[in-house]
């Protein structure tokens, strides 16, 4: 680690060097507290008795050598800080913990980067399909013993096979940094260098991402720059300062109760880059998705309080950075925001992320299908102003697990009516216009099962299916596979040229039509949102020899043909087609 790197906030290597390290001799830990009165070590290597830590380099730094310390022993820094209080606490840059509620570090060794790593080697994910399934690992399925959970290997063992069966090509994990509340969901940390020790060992951990790149699958973290829990035990007032949070009280907390990270010191910049590079680096990540980027772009995420600007330079310098390190690193970013550039490069002004979450388009699309068809009919602006704005940046879109939590009710039960036939019919519909739409896809589990129930960390997915929800599930299969084998819904999704709408179906009736390009190929596809149906619909397309249905979402064997450069078909209420054009 590059000292001065360190303190201006360009380092992305400072796990080398702090934190505890396995020696020939045993272990060497070393810790950043700067108003820190005195720092001793304690741990299972000293009989949880004080080990003082001297200063080293500028005085800021604390270092102790333990001969005999071995892997898998707990350890603590025990803590004056500057406000005279004596605290234990786990290390910031800790490769392993304790499962909670107990809250030491483990000495566990560091392996060094992989020959191998995927994110290291440039990839052309732009032209390519592109569906993400987030999953949080322990609600996924669950053993029988009560509080018990599968751990990354046992994991592997069901996950992958489940993946290439229903034509995933990524999966996305819900953040992995070791948290102390379960129902955190892990978004509210306390050890970002380790992952979390409810599911095993940072060597199960890459066992799950191996599995998952031998059967051709990414895998992405969810990696939360923004906030950190604010247990005392970490990194709050971490040597009785502010180190690694605001100081003032009007942004010291965000929404959720956590603390801010304070963005604009270069040593907490050079904390949260070496994490983000040590999860692609040394787990092999393919690439991260950054959670709440719009509360790094504003002041507490609102626009009215201006931009922060130490955030953003912090964006730019990490993104700039990682590509530089992790070319093939996917970034992404969970925005919000209509602040311009976010996918663009990070030298010309931009953020530097690779993609950005459409809530737009997801807010949008369910509040469209929600509304009954006699309102869709007088909005039909409300389905189509995604493609206003969609080339503006590189969009993903996402139907995550913020959109089945907390009353908002699950996917399916979400559509308008009380009918379950007609619910699911539009889901199947939902689902036929976003794998049909530009951009990448991303849903949480149990999107592609039909649940009827919100999600619950405490309980896993409901697995037993059968009628409506089971036909519901080989459909989504069904639309993956099409997504996965036609080059024109994926090949040019940035691209003007790669989509256009066409003439309404029926302008009094919630239908509509395009196409899509791309790879040699063309598609066209009918969306039917009303509940009436299109026993005559005819769409003018000029110039083609034929047209070749390939999915009705209601199922039906439709009599289509194309006559005189128009194609005649019949659509079902709440129904849509996709075509493969010559």
């Amino acid at each position: 680690m590059n000292f001065q790197d360190f303190y201006a906030g360009s380092a992305f290597d400072a796990y080398t060097w702090l934190g505890g390290h396995l020696t020939a001799e045993g272990a060497v830990f070393r810790t950043f507290a700067p108003a820190a009165r005195a720092v001793s070590l304690i741990g299972d290597f000293n009989g949880w008795q004080e080990t003082p830590m001297h200063k080293v380099y500028d005085g800021n730094f604390w270092e102790a050598a333990v001969p005999g310390a071995a892997p898998g022993m707990r350890y603590k820094y025990r803590i004056c800080g500057a406000d005279g209080r004596r605290l234990d606490h786990c290390d910031p840059y800790g490769f392993f913990a304790e499962l909670r509620p107990a809250t030491a570090s483990v000495l566990y060794p560091l392996p060094g980067p992989s020959g191998d790593c995927p994110a290291c080697a440039p990839r052309d994910w732009a032209h390519s399909p592109l569906s993400i399934y987030e999953l949080h690992a322990g609600s996924w399925k669950k053993p029988d013993a009560p509080g018990a959970f599968y751990t990354y290997r046992e994991l592997a063992e069901q996950l992958v096979p489940y993946l290439l069966e229903n034509r995933f090509q990524y999966l996305e994990l819900m953040p992995l940094c070791e948290y102390p509340c379960d129902e955190s969901w892990g978004y509210q940390g306390t050890g970002f260098f380790s992952p979390t020790a409810r599911y095993g060992t940072p060597d199960d951990l890459r066992f799950l991402i191996g599995a998952c790149h031998r059967a051709g699958i990414g895998v992405l973290l969810d990696f939360v720059p923004v906030h950190f829990a604010v247990n005392d035990y970490a990194l709050l007032r971490y040597d009785g300062t502010a180190l690694y949070e605001y100081p003032h009280q009007d942004v010291g907390f965000s929404e959720w109760g956590s603390c801010n990270f304070m963005h604009s010191r270069g040593e907490v910049r050079s904390f949260l880059q070496s994490a983000a590079c040590y999860w692609l680096r040394e787990f092999g990540f393919d690439g991260l998705r950054f959670d709440a980027v719009s509360n790094l772009i504003y002041w507490q995420g609102r626009p009215e309080r201006g931009e922060n600007q130490g955030a953003i330079r912090f964006l730019q310098t990490m993104n700039r950075g990682l590509k530089e390190r992790c070319p093939g690193a996917l970034l992404i970013a969970e925005d919000s925001t209509a602040r311009p550039g976010v996918t663009a490069p990070a030298d010309q002004g931009g953020l530097g992320f690779d993609a950005k979450w459409d809530l737009g388009w997801m807010n949008d699309t369910l509040g469209y299908l929600q509304a009954p068809p006699e309102e869709r009919r007088r909005h039909p602006e409300r389905l189509t102003f995604s493609m206003q704005y969609f080339y503006n940046e590189r969009y993903l879109l996402p139907l995550s697990h913020d959109e089945v939590v907390h009353g908002k009710a699950a996917i399916v039960q979400k559509m308008h009516g009380a009918s379950l036939p007609e619910k699911y019919a539009q889901a199947r519909l939902l689902y036929l216009y976003m794998f049909t739409h530009p951009g990448k896809k991303l849903n949480f589990m149990g999107n592609e099962l039909g649940m009827l129930r919100e999600w619950d960390e405490k309980r896993a997915l409901d697995w037993a299916a059968e009628g409506e929800r089971e036909a519901f599930a080989r459909f989504f299969r069904a639309l993956q596979e099409l997504y996965r084998q036609l080059p024109a819904l994926s090949a040019r999704d940035y691209e003007p040229d790669g989509f256009s709408w066409l003439e309404r179906p029926d302008p009094d009736r919630a239908a509509f039509a395009f196409l899509r390009r791309g790879g040699g190929q063309e598609v066209l596809v009918l969306l039917n949102f009303d509940s009436a149906g299109l026993p005559d619909c005819t769409i003018p397309l000029p110039g083609r020899r034929e047209a070749r249905l390939l999915l009705d979402s209601a199922g039906a064997d439709v009599p289509c043909a194309l006559r005189d450069g128009r194609l005649h078909t019949r659509l079902a209420h709440f129904s849509g087609q996709l075509f493969l054009l010559a």
